[in-house]
């Protein structure tokens, strides 16, 4: 062996994963806000003749989705 040869250097090995990240509580909006009763007690307002219940489902799909792009942007890189 010359030396002038380098020695192989070996791979680093990958930092230590962390799942303790701020940005995993905000997972725990759209588990728990619709397990909230007092949303569901009223009928009223209803949009386009669909009732409170059915259009604030849908708005908890929205917004579960919309909170779990915003967690994956916020923490992909870590």
């Amino acid at each position: 062996m010359s030396a002038t040869e380098e020695t192989p250097t070996p791979p680093s090995e990958p930092p230590a994963r962390s799942d303790r990240n701020h940005w995993y509580w905000l997972l725990l909006v759209p588990i728990v806000v619709p397990l909230l009763p007092m949303l569901y007690n009223h009928t009223d307002p209803t949009i386009w003749g669909i009732p409170r219940f059915y259009w604030l489902q849908l708005l908890f799909v929205v917004l579960s989705v919309a909170i779990t792009l915003v967690v994956y942007r916020q923490t992909r890189g870590r």
